[in-house]
């Protein structure tokens, strides 16, 4: 029976996991190689120790009510968006409000997991630590991973020819924490993500020049959607999620394209993505900063000289002063030995992304392992929930022989081209988390809600799908989800009344008309739900052979 568990860092995920295996009457160990709690959330100058942290102008981009632990909301005077102090702050009150600080070892390195002699029927786990240049092994009865993507930067020199003739610096984003060092020097930022902008644009207000390579181009939108709310409270929601599923993919593309480039056009700022990409950042300063000249973009790198670029495109920049590749990262986990390092890197071996398909026994879990299309806290929360149910056994998953024969073949069908690897690829927020929460046995009803308090459904459905809503029923419910949901807006609102101003009559007014006409949309809404999958994906799939990729060009 399960009850010592090892968690491996005490970032976002892992305290998260620290109260999941309280709430399941576990006994959390979590091990932490640096002297707080945080992650790369906890700032700081140097970045020495090898540990990947935010630089110091990083602000959130999603929005509080979504980024926020199902049972502890923020703090209604927080911003919408927020600097990493202030985010620092809430999982430090996270981490107290929940008494979780006494179940972590600081300074302690975890320098390898391996299975226990009789792991075939204990599937326990001997853990070999190191603190202050002392080493302690120890059994545990599972261990959760929750060390995240962050571990090993991705620095694709091989790729670059001549890049060592360059005589500037070189250095990856990891290393990035301030501006200053680079004044009036002319900086080269290669990789468009949200960290490619981010520095991007940091560096614009104190560099000579700042060029910007991308390859594939980007979708840059802002933090706000129409009316100023935040992006991800009107979009990420049950209604659109609903019309997105039964949408053809190409009319989806082409609406989602179309709305973004209304914002700007992303052609004329050098931003245009390649056929069939979705990479998006929301960024509120880029497109200011090529309007205005400081940041310049570019095409990929063809190659380098001494103190000079050439693209693909033919164009040179010289006197270039340094490069920073923004390249991203590679999955690694040091501590685990062979051959399940290995496979646990192949993300596609992963049962719903969590759990090894190779263990015969379900006591090793990978928490926040996955690029999602929302807030990694949610996802990461709702992740250990089931997990540690997994663990003791009230929730199941398929036996490995099933997973690996499954897994197996799938990587075959990827290497002989018939299908693509999307394991690596941002996942659709509200399909993940409702899969999850129904293994748990969380996911709400709308149906039912609407039964019995359509208040509520309403907001269920056409409000942002917020984390609360997975506190509603089941296990772990929590008796604050109601109030929360109902008052997330007043929540996301709070903050900016900061003026007194006189109300208008005009928009209680269309409010109430909103709510007369939103009733027929939400029964009609109901209807839908309430079929079964099988008919969307046979509706989805007949709108897909009947209208052509030309069709949709023309529209």
């Amino acid at each position: 029976m399960v009850k010592r568990v090892a968690v491996i860092g005490a970032g976002m995920s892992g305290l998260s996991s620290i109260k999941c295996c309280l709430d399941e009457d576990l006994e959390p160990t979590c091990f932490e190689r640096t002297n707080d709690i945080g992650g790369l959330w906890k700032f700081t100058e140097t970045s020495t120790d090898g540990m990947t942290r935010v630089y110091r102008s990083l602000v959130t981009n999603v929005c509080k009510e979504m980024s926020c632990y199902s049972d502890f909301p923020f703090q209604e005077d927080y911003p919408n968006y927020m600097k990493h102090e202030k985010f620092w702050n809430y999982l430090r009150e996270f981490a107290e409000h929940f008494g979780l600080l006494k179940y972590i070892r600081f300074r302690t390195t975890v320098c390898s997991i391996t299975k226990h002699a009789d792991f075939s029927e204990t599937g326990q786990w001997d853990v070999v630590t190191e603190t202050e240049g002392k080493q302690e092994t120890a059994v545990f009865d599972a261990v959760m991973v929750c060390t995240g993507h962050f571990l090993k930067p991705h620095l694709p020199l091989a790729s670059f020819p001549g890049i060592e003739k360059f005589k500037g610096r070189i250095l990856h984003s990891q290393e990035y924490k301030v501006p200053e060092c680079f004044q009036d020097q002319r900086v080269l930022v290669v990789g468009l993500g949200s960290t490619g902008a981010d520095v991007a644009v940091d560096l614009n207000r104190i560099a000579a020049q700042v060029l910007l390579s991308t390859r594939t181009g980007i979708w840059v939108i802002g933090r706000t959607s129409d009316g100023g709310y935040p992006y991800a409270m009107m979009y990420l929601t049950r209604w659109y999620h609903l019309i997105t599923q039964l949408l053809p993919s190409q009319v989806l593309n082409w609406i989602q394209q179309r709305q973004w480039n209304k914002r700007v056009n992303h052609k004329n700022y050098g931003l245009t993505i390649i056929k069939g990409g979705k990479k998006v950042t929301a960024n509120d300063e880029l497109l200011t900063c090529i309007l205005c000249g400081t940041i310049t973009m570019k095409t990929g790198v063809k190659e380098f000289r001494e103190t000079s670029a050439v693209f693909e495109d033919g164009t040179v920049a010289e006197n270039i002063d340094v490069v920073i590749f923004t390249t991203g990262y590679t999955v690694s986990f040091p501590f685990l030995e062979e051959p399940l390092k290995s496979l646990c890197a192949k993300k596609i071996f992963l049962y719903k992304l969590v759990f090894p398909s190779s263990l015969e026994k379900t006591t090793l879990a990978f928490i926040s392992l996955l690029r999602l299309q929302g807030s990694i806290i949610p996802c990461s929360e709702l992740q250990a929930r089931w997990a540690t149910r997994v663990f003791k056994g009230l929730c199941k998953i398929p036996p490995s022989h099933e997973l690996m024969a499954e897994f197996t073949k799938k990587e075959q069908l990827i290497a002989r081209g018939v299908m693509k690897d999307t394991s690596g690829k941002n996942v659709d927020y509200i399909s993940y988390m409702d899969g999850i929460a129904a293994c748990i046995g969380v996911k709400p009803s709308v149906p039912l809600l609407f039964l019995k308090d359509p208040r509520l459904a309403w907001e269920v459905f056409f409000g942002p799908c917020t984390s609360y809503q997975y506190r509603l029923m089941g296990p772990g419910k929590w008796d604050g989800a109601r109030n929360a949901i109902l008052t997330q807006w007043d929540r996301t609102m709070k903050p900016l009344k900061t003026r007194t101003i006189p109300d208008s009559s005009t928009s209680a007014s269309m409010s109430c008309y909103l709510k007369v006409l939103g009733v027929p949309v939400l029964l009609a809404s109901l209807l839908l739900l309430c079929k079964s999958s099988l008919f969307f994906k046979l509706g989805r799939d007949k709108l897909q052979d009947r209208i052509s990729p030309y069709l949709v060009g023309i529209w």
